[in-house]
């Protein structure tokens, strides 16, 4: 049978493309489905002789460069029509990633592929926050290896500025898909023919695809040694000396990212475990923080039972929906969790490894969006420090194993 799909990645720099056509290539690839991903930017930094990552090769106005986009793109269009037409018994699936923000440049595509399997994806994020720690991911990719940090940011948002100059949103074209790729949502869907794959190419990109992650409890902290909650204490010399351990523990594997809350015990706990491996980026986010105990903060159990006996009683009969006076309930951190898982997988793209150090409340409610728990038992999830949590999500499976980190 003659099955085959052309996928058309549509939308402005550092907005999810690549990592969308890695994971529909990765989900069609366990499908059983020959698939294959032509990137023009890996194109052009392959074939060019001239440095590309300036700005100034993406301006509309320079016609040279537009020349060698062009030439570029129509030499994976080829490419990719190639790959279509080798082997017609089989199913299989082209995916083009690039901008194509351009109508004019879209109608090219159709008027060259000169097929009706031909679905558009436009990725759309306008999350101001997460798009500039997104950029600031890119500028450690080879392409800005020979510049500062802040010259390939800049670069990449003058790249940015250009192509909205000449953006259109898809609108007439006959098959195509909007995605709100920061919260994995679809937000226009238009297709009209029959085309193959449909179904599940619609559910890989609403669900969220984890390969690995790793997710770890601080060490012990000075807070722990007397009971008391909240702070921002730092790690304990035994804490320090645990976090070494763990550190060995996965520096045979490759962890190029590590989100932590942005309290001194989770990123010292971070910065031990970077030490063991290669390329490694920390990333701290506030939404991990652990629970705010109000007028609790810094204080002990005992303590809380003898200075708010009410308090420690109210707590006690509803745990999950109890709301510390001028703090935090797990009720109530449900919404910035739920944002920092989401950034959490919009930033890993599409990465083998990526770890969570956190709290133990923070935690439960990571594990809580992952698996389903009633929400009076998400409070006593157990969260030790010397486990972690492995997690692996796609449409096929989940995985979730409690194991030993040997402390």
């Amino acid at each position: 049978m003659d099955t085959f799909l052309y996928i058309i990645m549509v939308g402005l720099p550092a907005r999810g493309k690549s990592t969308l056509a890695w994971k529909l290539y990765e989900s069609l690839k366990r499908d059983n489905i020959k698939v294959r991903i032509f990137n023009n930017g890996y194109l052009r930094r392959k074939l060019s002789r001239e440095n590309t990552s300036y700005p100034e090769f993406f301006n509309p106005k320079n016609k040279t460069s537009a020349a060698l986009r062009e030439k570029y793109a129509i030499m994976n269009l080829r490419r990719a029509k190639n790959f279509i037409h080798k082997e017609i018994a089989k199913k299989r699936v082209a995916i083009i990633d690039a901008t194509n923000v351009s109508f004019e440049r879209r109608k090219k595509i159709i008027s060259f592929l000169g097929e009706s399997n031909i679905l558009f994806i436009e990725c759309i994020n306008n999350d101001q926050e997460i798009l500039e720690e997104n950029i600031r991911l890119k500028t450690h990719i080879p392409e800005f290896s020979h510049i500062t940090e802040s010259e390939a940011i800049y670069s990449l948002k003058k790249r940015i500025e250009y192509y909205e100059t000449i953006y259109n949103p898809l609108q007439n074209e006959p098959n195509f898909i909007k995605i709100d790729t920061f919260n994995y949502k679809i937000i226009q869907y238009k297709v009209n023919d029959d085309l193959p794959f449909i179904d599940r190419v619609r559910d890989f990109i609403v669900t969220p695809f984890i390969k690995n992650l790793y997710l770890l409890r601080h060490t012990e902290s000075v807070y722990n040694l007397y009971d008391k909650i909240g702070g921002d204490s730092e790690l304990t010399p035994k804490g320090i000396e645990d976090a070494q351990k763990i550190a060995k523990y996965f520096s045979n594997k490759k962890i190029p990212l590590i989100f932590t809350s942005s309290l001194k015990r989770t990123i010292q706990l971070a910065q031990i475990i970077k030490q063991y491996q290669k390329n490694c980026q920390i990333i701290s986010f506030n939404e991990f923080n652990e629970i705010n105990a109000g007028v609790c903060e810094n204080m002990t159990y005992s303590e809380i039972r003898k200075t708010f006996p009410e308090i420690d009683r109210a707590r006690k009969t509803n745990k999950y929906f109890y709301v510390y006076p001028q703090g935090e309930g797990y009720v109530s951190m449900e919404e910035r969790i739920e944002r920092g898982i989401k950034k959490v997988i919009y930033l890993s793209k599409h990465l083998d490894n990526i770890m969570i150090i956190g709290h133990r409340a923070v935690n439960r409610m990571i594990l809580s969006y992952f698996v389903y728990k009633r929400q009076e038992d998400i409070p006593y999830i157990y969260v030790p420090i010397d486990r972690y949590y492995h997690i692996t999500i796609n449409q096929n499976k989940k995985i979730f194993e409690l194991k030993s980190l040997n402390l």
